[in-house]
């Protein structure tokens, strides 16, 4: 808990070591987390967050020790929240920090445990500071972003970081000391398409014949795709996708970060907000892919298989994406973190953004210095990697 003489007299900051201290009802006051009350984002819901610690995929075993932070009126009203961890490592964040932890720990300090502030395993941009919807957010975001940099400092650890947090957030959290760091994934843009083929038509005539190529020999074989949603969602399909998964991750990562409990529990009780497009070949299920659906965006996560098939990740991952983004009027399509081969399949650069509180005057030094020079770097990739999308060019570039 944060010292009396840091609240302010209109509320009170404490630390949360499991998620489930908040209620259902309470987390859905905060703007983002529930359907119907704005832009919906699936991974700030209360079931998403609860099941990762409920399923021992996020938890003091496996380096995810949670420490949420909450603020709140003085009878208890929920004004805001953070979801927050402390880290034994820099593993399942997509914000790579590992180079800052081993020129620290050269240099005689101790860079674990850092305080993370993120959706676990998630490279999805969201909400980090999350507010009542019934009070003005702009108090309650300083007061949490104040509150991760005296929480850190009272903790006595290196650093804190809020990773993928919506651009809209930075400004409370450089305020109270953190530095800005930004990155490139790549989405897919809906201009209002009404089918797939009004997306393709916007292609360089050579680029639509190579993905239409790709697409049908991505389902050479006799391969189909479905898509499952709500109760089509079955224990048995998600023992199947779960295989796919452990596969799939285990020659990734080397040991997959979510447990077959964490489907399970987001199976019954979010089932409606799941898009699973799954490939079929002779009767069987050989490869998936896991999508959420929130108010406005398709995220796409995990992808697996059995059976290797040419361009087959493409068609499940990424332009079954498309299709359902479009034929469901969703606005964009967030495919995860890296792969600039999603250009060519029409996924345009997008910047995220990050900001990281470090308490060592050097470090921080050193970081900042590191952090201006990548900015740079990577507006300077956002502008080229512009010349290299599928997209026909307009009659004066042509020129």
């Amino acid at each position: 808990m944060l010292d009396d003489e840091d609240q302010s007299p209109e509320f009170q900051l404490r630390v949360v070591r499991q998620f489930d201290e908040f209620t259902a009802k309470e987390w859905s006051s905060l703007a983002g987390t529930s359907k119907g009350h704005g832009n919906y984002n699936p991974f700030l819901s209360y079931h998403f967050l609860n099941a990762l610690e409920k399923s021992a995929s996020a938890t003091s075993a496996t380096g995810w020790r949670p420490y949420h932070l909450r603020l709140e009126t003085a009878d208890g009203i929920l004004l805001g929240a953070v979801p927050a961890y402390l880290k034994s490592h820099s593993q399942g964040e997509y914000v790579f920090d590992h180079g800052w932890a081993d020129a620290y720990e050269r240099a005689g300090g101790r860079y674990y445990p850092k305080l993370q502030i993120c959706v676990p395993f998630t490279p999805a941009t969201g909400s980090r500071l999350l507010h009542n919807r019934d009070y003005e957010p702009a108090a309650i975001r300083q007061a949490l972003a104040l509150g991760l940099q005296q929480l850190t400092d009272q903790l006595g650890i290196s650093s804190a970081h809020v990773t993928f947090v919506d651009e809209a957030q930075l400004k409370p959290l450089e305020k109270a000391d953190f530095l800005h760091r930004t990155d490139l994934q790549f989405h897919f843009i809906n201009n209002g398409f009404s089918q797939y083929d009004d997306f393709l038509s916007e292609f360089s005539s050579r680029k639509r014949k190579l993905i239409k190529k790709e697409r049908k020999e991505a389902l050479s074989n006799g391969i189909t795709i479905e898509w499952l949603q709500g109760e089509q969602i079955t224990e048995d399909v998600l023992d199947q996708f779960f295989a796919f998964y452990m596969d799939t991750g285990s020659r990734k990562w080397g040991r997959p970060y979510l447990t077959r409990e964490f489907y399970t529990l987001i199976g019954e009780t979010m089932a409606d907000d799941i898009l699973l497009v799954m490939a079929k070949r002779d009767g069987r299920y050989i490869a998936g892919a896991i999508n959420f659906i929130g108010s406005d965006t398709l995220f796409g996560r995990h992808w697996g298989c059995i059976e290797d098939h040419p361009f087959l990740h493409f068609e499940v991952c990424y332009h079954q994406a498309i299709e359902f983004a479009i034929q469901h009027k969703l606005d964009k399509v967030e495919a995860g973190a890296q792969g600039d081969h999603k250009i060519a399949r029409g996924y345009q650069p997008v910047l995220t953004h990050s900001a990281h509180y470090i308490t060592h005057q050097g470090l921080r030094n050193a970081v900042a210095d590191y952090l201006d020079t990548e900015r740079q770097d990577v507006m300077r990739m956002a502008v080229s990697l512009q010349d290299h999308l599928p997209f026909r060019k307009t009659p004066e570039l042509d020129t």
